[in-house]
């Protein structure tokens, strides 16, 4: 298979348009209870083979070892194999991970470091709209044509499962309007669009303002085009092996992921915070719970995987990667994914770990199938997909008010709106009974307010609109607290968002139910 620059793109393009997905696969969907996976390095398991059965030994499932890593095979496959079977021997389920583009820094932490970090010198780099290189999430010849050789290959090995992770994407990181500016990609976008070439300084200034434009939206289903395309080609030269997307935090449109493209397949959920600076904090939590939630609405609990990260691998407590598994039993998320780059984290993590895993295993059986249901809505609309910055106001979920997820301004409830929603909705016409809750001036009218987003702002609105909230169980105490009210089987799950036990009571009407909680830990209450 040989692609000169011209139809690379244009078969990344085509494939994009018009290749369909299929539906949930039966290896992907074949259990609804909770399953452990942990991605592992060869480098990890040659210097502490014992890793394996830990896990196993900690309810672990299912094991991933890295394949292809962008232009390079740093493991020889046939060595990967070996430990890909010894896995299999034991009774875990074992496949593999490519990263298909490269990470534009390491992402990867090699306690060697002898791993390489940046694809090979004939491979492209990305250009910045302000024409900065970078190195790798930019899709260029020959990229494609070594991932679907690659792929070939370790179909021969067996594998009938690869994820590609979150570093297959066109934007340098979370938050960023991405695709390559390069000077190629800028003669095909013209071309493509009918531009004149003095239209380019239109899309650059766009970009700039994050101005939603017509050209802008043009740029960002051009990058998704090529992306999906890329993807769409590692399915049809594999047909054997089942591939999944790692999705990044908030991945979405203006990182070239369009999320509906990657419905049916395995669909890792987004998140962040991988050490105790960022998960340590309140809003950490929130923002990655928020992202999840909003992915879950583009995939099956059933293939939907958790990012339960910690990087550096050292610098997340055993205490806050087990606080991480609510985040997946609230949002119905049936795979948890253990990840630390190519170091791996404590082996003391797992005494923590392993009692956590069995406890969420079983709160997610009671819950499973169930959706959060509540006033509250969380919404993360189209401006925020294609040119926002991925800052939510995450807080509302804190509250200790039941909430759901919703793909459109609802007819009713308090919408909680990220700034670059606000700016959007503020010149639409929105439902006149919502309540719309912003950082900067957004929507018009009685139900809009802007609010600092803090937790005890959250609170006060929370007592202002206490007499609403009568028949939805909240809890009453202003404490940080995540709600989950699943009303179709009658329980709220309870995450306690504070390092310390906490006492907290859920009101439903005249009833209160008292509960206590241990440090970041998550629990069931009963409502009759």
């Amino acid at each position: 298979m040989h692609l000169n620059r011209r139809s690379f793109l244009a078969t990344c393009a085509a494939a994009g348009a018009g290749y369909c997905l299929g539906g949930t696969s039966a290896s992907a969907a074949s259990s609804a209870k909770r399953q452990y996976n942990l991605s592992i390095s060869i480098e990890a398991l040659e210097k502490e083979p014992e890793r394996l059965e830990v896990f196993a030994k900690a309810g672990g499932t299912h094991v991933w070892v890295p394949g292809f890593f962008y232009g390079h095979w740093p493991v020889p496959l046939d060595q990967v194999c070996k430990w890909r079977k010894r896995a299999l021997d034991m009774g875990l389920d074992a496949q593999m991970i490519n990263i298909p583009l490269g990470h534009p820094g390491d992402a990867l932490g090699s306690s060697s470091g002898s791993f390489p970090l940046t694809g090979p010198k004939y491979w492209h780099n990305g250009q910045r709209p302000d024409g900065k290189l970078y190195s790798g999430t930019s899709l260029h010849e020959p990229a494609m044509e070594e991932n679907v050789a690659a792929l070939k290959e370790m179909a021969k090995c067996g594998v009938n499962r690869v994820f590609v992770d979150d570093d297959f994407r066109l934007a340098p990181s979370p938050g960023q309007i991405g695709g390559c500016f390069c000077n190629e990609h800028k003669a095909d976008f013209l071309k493509k669009g009918g531009y004149a070439e003095g239209r380019w300084a239109e899309l650059i200034d766009c970009v700039d303002r994050r101005d939603l434009s017509p050209i802008l939206r043009a740029w960002v289903e051009y990058t998704c085009d090529q992306l999906t395309g890329c993807f769409h080609a590692m399915q049809a030269a594999s047909p054997t092996i089942e591939m999944g997307n790692m999705i990044m935090y908030f991945g979405a449109e203006k990182a070239g992921i369009r999320l509906k493209d990657y419905q049916g397949v395995p669909f890792r959920v987004g998140e962040m915070m991988f050490h105790d600076g960022a998960f340590g904090t309140v809003k950490g939590k929130m923002d990655e719970l928020y992202s999840c939630l909003f992915h879950r609405r583009f995939t099956t609990p059933e293939l939907a995987y958790s990012e339960t990260t910690a990087y550096p691998s050292d610098q997340l407590s055993a205490a806050n990667m087990a606080a991480k598994l609510a985040v997946s039993t609230i949002a119905d998320v049936r795979n948890t994914m253990f990840m630390s780059g190519l170091t791996p984290f404590p082996m003391a993590h797992w005494d923590v770990l392993g009692p956590a895993m069995k406890h969420h295993a079983g709160l997610h059986e009671r819950l499973a199938g169930h959706t959060p249901k509540g006033p509250f809505k969380h919404y993360w609309g189209e401006a925020s997909r294609y040119v926002g910055d991925d800052k939510p106001f995450s807080l509302c979920l804190a509250s200790g008010v039941p909430f759901e997820v919703v793909d459109a301004p609802p007819e009713s409830g308090w919408v909680f709106l990220s700034d670059a929603d606000a700016k959007q909705t503020a010149t639409q016409t929105l439902p006149e009974k919502t309540r719309w809750v912003s950082r900067i001036a957004g929507p018009k009218g009685p139900g809009a307010r802007v609010m600092e987003e803090s937790v005890n702002s959250v609170f006060a609105l929370k007592h202002e609109i206490a007499g609403e909230l009568k028949d939805v169980p909240h809890v009453i105490e202003d404490k940080p607290v995540v709600c989950a009210w699943y009303p179709t089987t009658n329980a709220v799950l309870l995450w306690n968002l504070a390092e310390k036990r906490e006492r907290f009571t859920v009101r439903l009407g005249t009833t209160e139910h008292p509960i206590e909680i241990d440090a970041l830990g998550a629990d069931i209450v009963e409502l009759g």
